[in-house]
């Protein structure tokens, strides 16, 4: 069953520019949500809060920077 996210707080990085086209982030009951700002009605991923975690450590370890 996927959580609904109607009543989530969905967040953008503070890196984000001012364009609206950012990747939102919520906190879910079963996880981690992540959708896109430009159509948040489409729908959104989910993510367990581990394999979320450990995504977060890989970008801030720098192992996915594409530079």
């Amino acid at each position: 069953m996927r959580p609904r996210p109607t009543k989530s707080i969905w967040r953008t990085s503070s890196h984000s520019g001012g364009t609206g086209n950012c990747v939102e982030v919520a906190s879910l009951i079963a996880g981690i949500g992540v959708r896109d700002s430009k159509a948040p009605g489409t729908g959104h991923l989910s993510f367990s809060a581990k394999a979320w975690a450990a995504f977060v450590a890989k970008i801030r370890d720098g192992h996915l920077d594409l530079s």
